[in-house]
């Protein structure tokens, strides 16, 4: 666990009903030991799972548990609670408190105090596994997150009703880890970020596809990075088998079709594009139903070129900045160059792959190439050369700000 950045000093967490309220008194314990302030606020339900005297031990502070409490409300309590708050935090967030918070409701304390602040929200969802794949849940999500309400997990695993699956709340541990750095005053701090990682594969039957050797280690160093450098991230993945970055939303995808929808569905709000996936460059031109037959000596594929994500990006009318990737095996910088100005990006990251450079390996290197510049980053771990890739997008990203911020000169 790094401790290059503590969580938000002052914490509003609210707890709602279910059987994971209990992991709520763990996370309460560990948000103080990171320095932070912690306000509990419980639902009418969660009490019946702790009782408040719990939280109130271990938060230092009296628990706020009803928007009726006189003492309270005779200074408009609730209004400067929300006002009170760097960041709300609800854990768990039951099926029924997303369904409120998607409707803008206000019927209890904790629903109040999420439409009167002005304070980034998180959610912990925490709920049975049909309750969690329910399409109404769903949508319901859809339209937080649109809002920009973050989300922290579910996890998956046994279920307290016995069953197995997605759902269970996030552990304390990883809910802290991925609060680290929000609210500071990182290089990438309150930017939306959206990666892509991983390769894409492109079936020709129901059991073969076309794909490459690209693991997304890199991709998710990155989209580690830059969590770390206070963004918020949302990470689109190719088939990879790599644990998410805590902190980190993200979307599986299997194809290059796929990956450009889930890309654009994601790039609205998005201050920066970072494109390190390996996407195909082309698909098949149709997909058999039935397994191909080993019929002949030959066999031909017709392919057709894949969406081009990148350029497809770089090309919006209120494009982010956009940065590339290119794995070259050979001419490394003059293959790269000719994509960065081809497709109009910001900045470009180049590597020489091969089999036994880049690929499934723990290290790499880096040449980034700008318009007008260049730096080279020295072999390291993927780790360490994702944290010095981010800082330098960082850095050109504030410069592009600065230029377009800049006063265009009278005419004389």
């Amino acid at each position: 666990m790094t401790t290059s950045a503590a969580a938000p000093r002052r914490i509003l967490l609210g707890i709602t009903g279910g059987i994971a309220a209990y992991k709520a008194a763990e996370l309460v314990r560990r948000l103080r030991e990171q320095g932070a302030q912690v306000q509990v606020v419980m639902t009418e339900a969660a009490t019946r799972f702790v009782t408040p005297l719990t939280f109130q031990a271990l938060s230092g502070r009296p628990v706020r548990t009803g928007l009726w409490d006189e003492a309270a409300e005779a200074a408009m309590g609730h209004i400067e609670l929300a006002r009170w708050a760097d960041l709300v935090l609800v854990a768990p967030a039951s099926a029924d408190f997303l369904a409120r918070l998607a409707g803008g409701r206000a019927d209890d304390l904790l629903a109040t105090l999420c439409v009167a602040t002005e304070a980034p929200i998180w959610v912990a969802p925490a709920m049975n596994r049909l309750m969690w794949s329910n399409v109404a849940t769903r949508a319901n999500l859809a339209t937080l997150v649109g809002r920009g309400v973050r989300l922290l997990g579910p996890d998956s695993g046994s279920q307290a009703c016995g069953e197995t699956g997605e759902g269970r709340m996030l552990e304390p541990a990883a809910i802290v880890e991925a609060l680290r750095g929000v609210g500071s005053t990182g290089a990438l701090a309150g930017l939306n970020v959206v990666i892509s990682a991983g390769p894409t594969r492109e079936p020709l039957d129901p059991v073969r596809f076309i794909s490459n050797r690209s693991s997304g280690k890199m991709g998710f160093a990155v989209a580690a990075a830059a969590r770390e450098a206070g963004a918020h991230v949302t990470l689109v993945s190719g088939p990879v088998s790599l644990p998410t970055p805590a902190g980190v939303r993200r979307v599986d995808v299997e194809t290059a079709a796929q990956m450009y929808a889930a890309v654009h569905a994601s790039i609205g709000d998005a201050d920066l594009y970072i494109g390190a996936a390996a996407v195909a460059d082309y698909t098949p031109a149709c997909c058999e139903s039935q397994k191909i037959k080993k019929t002949s000596d030959c066999l031909e594929l017709s392919l057709h070129r894949a969406p081009d994500i990148l350029a497809s990006v770089a090309a919006l009318e209120r494009r982010p900045f956009t940065v590339g990737f290119a794995a070259e095996t050979t001419e490394v910088e003059k293959h790269a160059l000719a994509k960065l100005v081809r497709k109009r990006l910001d900045l470009i990251a180049a590597n020489e792959v091969g089999t036994d450079r880049a690929f499934d390996r723990e290290d790499n290197a880096l040449l980034l190439l700008w318009p007008g510049g260049r730096r080279e980053l020295a072999l390291k771990s993927k780790a360490d050369l994702a944290r010095e890739f981010v800082a330098v997008v960082a850095e050109r990203y504030r410069d592009a700000q600065r230029s377009v911020a800049q006063p265009v000169p009278a005419a004389v």
